[in-house]
């Protein structure tokens, strides 16, 4: 079987897109051929098959006026190198991509695909028609959530089908720095106050900007606390003056991107994940694998995963997020850890992931 993975884009910003397609394509099975396409950038793609950097640019992609008049020949590339390649399935990378692929397996009907859209998106009306001029058979979309299913399903009308992302969790687990080498690692000392971890892009969704300001308000309570945001982004300079204008320069850290960030939550006490949407959440299953408790937000996605367990704080209500942190770092937190693990159950997730991702690739 010969697979092609289309990706909108490397490098760090995408890291945890391209994690949940490259354990989708493990479960290809032994004899598949896969290789992967990012249509712009380059970096950290699946480690699974080869790599095709198309390096094409932005405004060709999105095909906006002058640009618009030469996506048919972008799409006759396409065509030809899915031709060449011998394709049987394409694993496409949500709406953008989708948009400039599905149309060209109007000339290759042989050729199924599965659209994983990772968060909800914003659908036009040609978005809305494209997606359903194509039977079941040869076209599956794919989300990463029941919560988002169910939200895709209302806007489009037709059926997609739930692949809740997982990760491997012996193997996972196996990875992990423990507690002191992973605070190494990151220049943290071993000893202190809590330390509170918040991990991601650095953009508006994940909600950063007002999880410092709760932090503030939380360290008037308890002056000792830690804050420590891996990620980076086009938010870096904000918050870089956020920390600056409330004075905490010397709790909190912006480490930036780094590479086996998912070795390193041991680091951390406490992940925060403050989110004002998300479609899965990748970093609430690696902290929880890891046994470290979560604080996250009141959506519907993480009590999708954690349910009674799970610890919420209402989205962008500074005041409140204040509260649950200090509520937090007094509980105990190796109980609220093990029952945060137990209800995601992530062995059994797997094993549906697995089977999910195996019948997908072979009938999608």
């Amino acid at each position: 079987m010969n697979i092609v993975n289309i990706m909108w884009a490397g490098g760090a910003p995408t890291v945890s897109v391209h994690k949940v397609h490259q354990q989708i394509l493990s479960q290809a099975g032994p004899g598949a051929a896969i290789s992967s396409w990012l249509l712009q950038g380059h970096g950290p793609c699946c480690s699974v098959g080869e790599t095709r950097e198309w390096q094409l640019s932005q405004r060709l992609l999105k095909g906006r006026h002058f640009w618009k008049l030469l996506q048919p020949w972008m799409r006759g590339r396409f065509h030809d190198a899915l031709k060449q390649a011998g394709t049987e399935v394409v694993l496409l990378d949500g709406l953008g991509v989708s948009r400039l692929v599905l149309p060209v397996l109007r000339q290759l009907p042989h050729v199924r695909a599965a659209v994983v859209f990772h968060g909800k998106t914003r659908l036009h009306r040609g978005d809305i028609s494209l997606l359903r001029s194509f039977q079941s058979s040869q076209v599956t979309l794919v989300a990463v959530s029941q919560t988002l299913a169910n939200a895709l399903e209302q806007d489009l009308g037709m059926p997609v089908q739930v692949l809740r992302s997982a990760l491997e969790p012996a193997s996972f687990r196996q990875r992990l720095l423990d507690r002191a080498a992973a605070r190494q690692a990151l220049g943290l000392p071993l000893d202190g106050g809590p330390v509170l971890g918040a991990v991601g892009r650095l953009v508006d969704s994940k909600g950063f900007d007002y999880l410092l300001d709760a932090f503030a308000l939380a360290r008037r309570q308890q002056p000792d606390l830690h804050l420590v945001i891996l990620g980076d982004g086009n938010e870096r300079s904000l918050l870089e003056s956020r920390i600056q204008a409330l004075d905490l320069g010397e709790a909190v850290t912006l480490q930036g991107h780094c590479n086996g960030l998912a070795h390193l939550y041991r680091a951390f006490d406490w992940v925060l994940i403050p989110s004002r949407s998300e479609g899965l959440g990748l970093v609430l299953q690696e902290a929880v694998m890891a046994d470290v408790p979560v604080l996250c937000s009141d959506l519907s996605v993480f009590h999708e995963q954690l349910g009674d367990a799970g610890r919420y704080a209402p989205v962008g209500d500074i005041e409140a997020w204040g509260r649950a942190i200090i509520e937090s770092v007094a509980c105990d937190r190796g109980r609220v850890a093990q029952a945060q693990y137990q209800a995601l159950a992530p062995e059994q997730v797997w094993q549906r992931f697995s089977q999910t991702s195996n019948a997908l690739l072979r009938a999608s």
